[in-house]
């Protein structure tokens, strides 16, 4: 999984592959790693994710939380058909900020902090 920085509060994680029982996993793992970077904005892009399981959302649902908590905002972006099928059967699809790219990602407000 890859993780860039951009801007200096924008964290983007790459994770590549399956979001199974392992692969989410490691996506969980980076995610509270983040826990310690307040104020900023958590970006998952998953063009690269070629299937998700119950565990993916598991470790989407916990990013999420973590991400609130720690005053910090998470977006999902370059969702993939199989991916945006899973979110939107499961109505997750109006729990999470999902975005269509990097453009729509740019475009949000410039406080990352989520509104109370």
């Amino acid at each position: 999984m890859n993780i860039t920085h951009k801007n200096g509060y924008m964290v983007v994680l790459h994770p590549q592959g399956r979001l199974d029982c392992d692969g989410s996993k490691r996506l969980e793992a980076q995610l509270t790693r983040l826990m310690v970077q307040r104020n900023s904005l958590w970006v998952i892009n998953l063009s690269q994710v070629d299937f998700m399981d119950s565990t993916g959302l598991v470790a989407l649902i916990t990013g999420l939380k973590a991400a609130r908590e720690s005053g910090c905002r998470l977006v999902l972006c370059h969702l993939p058909e199989p991916v945006k099928l899973i979110l939107e059967l499961t109505q997750l699809d109006s729990v999470f900020e999902i975005c269509e790219d990097y453009n729509a990602v740019l475009t949000l407000t410039e406080t990352p902090a989520l509104a109370a």
